[in-house]
């Protein structure tokens, strides 16, 4: 059977120790407009883990990630839980091309809301449980566009709505999300999320970056043309990091324009090398969500808000 392509998320950046540094209140709150309320645990100072059952068993712990498209659940507990692979597929990441199979659920439950009979691709953890051991699996977007989402990073909230309530609640600029192309050999049941911007250091270029809450930080895909000139600018971490912490090398800070505004010195960075195998992607990178105190998505209406009001 042929390996389709999914794209995946980037907990590579785990190993890599490259952590933004965030204060987040940890105090008691409630989402707008009384919608559903997660109160994840946060694990290493910027990832979103929350309760999630499967088939009506658990809960087990799962990182909400909106840069991978699939589910993701960890071999182990898969086995536990008998689930039969229907075939093999391939999660992309930031330089990397992983192995994995698809298996089916009866059912995907999180915060009061259940999906019946999704995917799930069945995918070492590794990198993602050097971090928390206790984390078991990925709540991706083929779970999540079944809703707005607000994740609050202030207040430590993961909020959904079915109902388009807390649309009227928040306030702040719309920004498009960007519809992508997809390869002929890649499954395109879900959208991404991509958003539009332009750095300091590529001119008027329009730079696409993937929205990701399953990153630590932002990231430029190497072997961009287009940013040949500032990837060139990368600067390999230090003599006395070991080999896994210089699998990513520094870019120049930069001053990043989406829609109208402006954040300045944002800390890209970049694999070192990439694996052959690893396909083209429209997208030039990765838009950690953690740059934000809070990111709204509307997949119904195919926007974001950065910092609503």
């Amino acid at each position: 059977m042929k390996c389709s392509f999914l794209r995946g998320s980037i907990w590579i950046l785990l190993a890599a120790g490259l952590l933004l540094n965030s204060t987040f209140s940890h105090a008691e709150a409630h989402c707008p407009a009384e919608v559903s309320t997660l109160h994840p645990r946060l694990v290493a100072d910027s990832l979103l883990v929350i309760p999630v059952r499967i088939n009506g068993a658990g809960p087990f712990d799962f990182l909400v990630d909106t840069g991978s498209q699939p589910n993701i659940i960890d071999p182990s507990l898969a086995a536990s839980l008998d689930l039969k692979s229907q075939g093999p597929v391939g999660l992309i990441t930031a330089s990397s091309f992983l192995h994995g199979s698809v298996a089916a659920l009866t059912s995907l439950e999180a915060g009061g809301y259940t999906l019946k009979n999704p995917v799930v691709v069945v995918q070492d953890l590794g990198a993602l449980q050097s971090a928390d051991r206790r984390i078991r699996g990925v709540l991706g977007e083929n779970f999540l566009a079944h809703f707005d989402v607000l994740i609050d990073y202030s207040r430590l909230l993961v909020c959904l709505d079915r109902s388009k309530v807390m649309q009227g609640e928040l306030h702040g600029e719309r920004i498009s999300l960007v519809s992508p192309k997809y390869p002929e050999d890649e499954l395109p049941f879900l959208d991404r999320l991509v958003v539009s911007v332009t750095l300091s250091d590529s001119g008027n270029r329009h730079i696409l970056l993937q929205l990701d809450s399953g990153s630590t930080g932002p990231i430029l895909y190497s072997g961009n043309k287009k940013l040949d000139g500032l990837l060139k600018k990368a600067r390999i971490q230090g003599p006395n990091v070991d080999e896994v912490h210089r699998a990513f090398a520094v870019l120049p800070p930069q001053d990043m324009r989406i829609g109208v505004g402006v954040i300045r010195n944002v800390p890209f960075v970049t694999p070192v090398r990439a694996a052959a195998d690893v396909p083209n992607r429209e997208e030039d990178g990765i838009l950690a969500t953690v740059l934000f105190r809070r990111v709204f998505i509307s997949h119904a209406d195919h926007y974001v808000v950065f910092d609503p009001k």
